[in-house]
This record gives structure tokens, sequence and C-alpha cells, in this order.
């Protein structure tokens, strides 16, 4: 019988009966060439770093007398689930030194969570399975069945075979082991750049289903404007756990690339030390930005409003603002529209993109304005008066300007969502700009 791994790429195909379980190899015997039992295998050790799909076995552990030993894969002549036979009869007794770039499977992976990047999802090994590829046998997939787990209790006659109830690639996998030092460390496969092309919200949703430890792993593998993405999608309370457990260094650069907004609700529920040092940290700018947001209740437009906004004179040109948009920075990429001021920086008008983009480039801005002033709100303003402009602006976002009429932040609609309904998750408009 044939199976092949479920995945939407191509691979190679395994016959059930090559596929090996490694939970069924723990304990089994360690013989000789002439059949001679040496010792007891304890665990497979897979090099990590080799940036292949599935990673090659590069030896096993085995407990010799008092002793673990240490076989490299080119001393064994064939391994099956009743044990493993050695080409030779000379073993070197010196103690196992982990080494950098390898990781055991046993002690490492198994029952460890891993991250399955094609899934979107967080599963957790119950068993592995090695397949020999030519003279290698190399780590192809990850059984994550509740009945692999329970044939483990179970005894050793059954544990050997390969359930198929709920397999996954390891070429989808990114899994968490251990580095040089003991130090955990998320193991990145060759194809890691799946993991880069996950939404953010599906990366929230990683994020929030695993354990402390793993999640700043996981982070750390993520540039970290797409860790800032994630991190805006999470909720409330999952996301102050994890700038509680993070670094201030590294809570801080989080916070100084997400939006100014985001930001804001996220360092309100931290108490005022907490939130004092991690803003301390912060760029200036972001700083600014983050404890204007800060400065009005989070019930009002000030307290929801992204205070980064694009403006444009009326004397500029379409092509002058379409060359500065096409510059602009990412921490300013949210927007649906530009504020036009006039020379003393107050509010003429809220031109949206559309029409914009169907000006011709050399036209002034002022013959866009129309006639009709812009709907805004000022920073005091509650959350029903907000719903209501935003209503009759017809549109998906709306200016909050000051006293004196100067354009100071914007809200929009999802921003207006997530206040109204906090606990029944995040929605974000696509950004324009990134």
């Amino acid at each position: 019988m044939l199976y092949h791994l479920p995945s939407r790429r191509s691979q190679p195909k395994f016959s059930l009966e090559a596929l090996l379980s490694v939970a069924g190899l723990s304990g089994v015997p360690v013989s000789h060439r002439d059949g001679q039992e040496v010792g007891r295998l304890v665990d497979l050790v897979c090099r990590w770093d080799s940036k292949q799909r599935y990673p090659a076995l590069s030896g096993v552990l085995t407990k010799v007398g008092r002793r673990i030993v240490w076989i490299p894969a080119d001393e064994i002549m064939h391994v099956d689930a009743k044990g493993v036979r050695l080409k030779t009869t000379k073993l070197d007794l010196r103690d196992f030194q982990p080494r950098s770039g390898e990781a055991r499977l046993m002690a490492d992976v198994l029952d460890h969570q891993l991250v399955d990047v094609e899934g979107a999802r967080v599963v957790r090994a119950s068993d592995l399975y090695l397949a020999a590829s030519g003279d290698v046998f190399r780590l192809v997939a990850v059984d994550i069945s509740y009945l692999s787990l329970l044939k483990r209790l179970a005894p050793r006659r059954f544990r050997g075979s390969p359930s198929l109830r709920a397999v996954v690639d390891w070429s989808t996998i990114q899994s968490f082991g251990r580095a040089e030092g003991g130090a955990s460390k998320l193991r990145l496969s060759a194809n890691s750049r799946e993991l880069r092309r996950l939404k953010p919200a599906e990366l929230a949703d990683l994020l929030e289903d695993l354990g402390r430890s793993e999640r700043q792993e996981l982070l750390q593998a993520l540039p970290i404007e797409q860790a800032a993405d994630a991190l805006e999608e999470m909720q409330a309370d999952e996301l102050e756990s994890l700038l509680r457990e993070s670094s201030p260094e590294k809570a801080a650069a989080y916070l100084a690339k997400m939006e100014p907004d985001e930001s804001a609700e996220a360092l309100r529920s931290i108490d005022g030390d907490l939130q004092d040092q991690l803003i301390g940290r912060l760029p200036a700018d972001a700083a600014r930005r983050i404890t204007t947001v800060l400065s009005h209740q989070e019930t009002t437009a000030g307290g929801i409003m992204n205070p980064v906004i694009v403006t444009v004179a009326a004397s500029e040109t379409v092509g002058a603002l379409a060359e500065r948009l096409r510059q602009n920075d990412q921490s300013e990429s949210v927007t649906t529209a530009v504020a036009v001021t006039d020379n003393k920086g107050r509010l003429l008008d809220d031109l949206n993109f559309g029409d914009l983009f169907i000006a011709q480039p050399t036209q002034k801005i002022e013959k866009l304005i129309s006639s009709q002033p812009p709907v805004t709100l000022h920073p005091d303003d509650d959350i029903a008066e907000v719903a209501d402009r935003l209503i009759a602006n017809r549109r998906s976002s709306v200016l909050v300007v000051d006293a004196d009429n100067h354009p100071v932040g914007r809200i929009l609609a999802d921003d207006l969502i997530d206040a109204l309904l906090p606990e029944d998750g995040r929605f974000h408009f696509p950004r324009i700009f990134s």
C-alpha cells in the first residue's frame, strides 16, 4: 500500500510498511552486526540546519550500561520496529554531548507543540514517522491523533504500527526544539517562507494557542513588522499577557511597530509602572503618538483614533502627493483618505483615494476640494457620536480635529467595531500601502 502524506505540494510517496514509528522505537535493542545486543535505544537525533524538507537521521543514542552512547547514522546497517543493527562491533563509549543544529526526536519533539504552517494551527506530536530514502532515514511525518498517544501506553507489540488517522507532512511543520546549551529555539524547516505567508489573523490564532516560551520563539522567527501585525489581531487579554512575559526591550519594539491606537489599547490594561517603562523605551515619535491616544478616554473619539494621518497642502499637485505616498513609511500605511489643509494646517477637505486616482498628476489638490465641509469629530466625542458621524460620512473613515480645526487623527470603521464589540474578535480593513 502506498500512502501519500497529505499536502498541497508534490512530494515523495512512502509505503505504509516503510514508515517507522519513533515512539515505537523507544527501548528497542541495539545490536552488533553479529546479533549480540549492546544496549537499548534511548533517542534518535536529526539534523535541523540542513535546509532540507525532511531532516536526515544523524544518529541514535543508546544506553550501554550506565552510559548514554552516541552512534552515528553511517555506522547503522538496518533499523526496523524490532531494533537497530550496526555495521560494526566497535563502539565509542564516550558520553554523548549535544551538538548545535541537531535535535533529539523523543526529548525535544515528541509530545511538544508544533506549528502546522499549511493548516495554520498548533498541533502536538503524538508520534513521529521515519522513512528510508536511499541509504538515509528521514523524518517525514508527524502523527497528531489521540489514538497514537494512547497506543504508547499499551504493550510494546501495539506501539510500533503507524496510524494514519491524523498525519501531517513534516515539510509543513515548524517545531520547537532544543538548541546548543539547552536553550529552546524554533526550528525553521527548509520551506520556512510558508510561515511568513500566513495572514496576521492566522498568526494571532497560533500565538494564542501556543505556550509562553513557544510563542516567544515564533515571534522571534518573524520579521518585526509581521509580528506587530499579528499582535494587533490578538485578543486584548492574550496580548497583555504576551507583552508582560516579553522583555521590556522586545515589548517596546513590538509596540513601536504597531499602529498607535492598537498600542495604546494594549497599554491601557497594563499597570502604571510597567506602562511608563515601556513608553520610555519607545522612539520619541511613537511615544508621542501613543501617549496622545492614551490621554483620552477609551470610550471617546480621541481614545480610539489613529494619530498617524496623511495630509496634503491644497497648493500641492496630485503627482507630488502620489510620489510622497509611494515613499510612505509602513508605520503610516493604514489610511483610506487624505486630509487637505490650508497654509495654517486647518482642514479644508478629506479626499478619498478614488478621487485622487482618477485625477491628472499635474492637477492642483485645491481643484478637487468639495464645496461641502468634511464630516469630522472632536477628541472628546463619545462612541455613539463616532458611529453616527461615520454613518453620515458614508465612508470607511472619519477625521478627528482639534478646536482650531487641525486634523489630529483618523478613525477607521474597524476601530469603531473593535470598540463596540471588544469580545467578539477583531476586524480590520486591508492596508492600502504596505
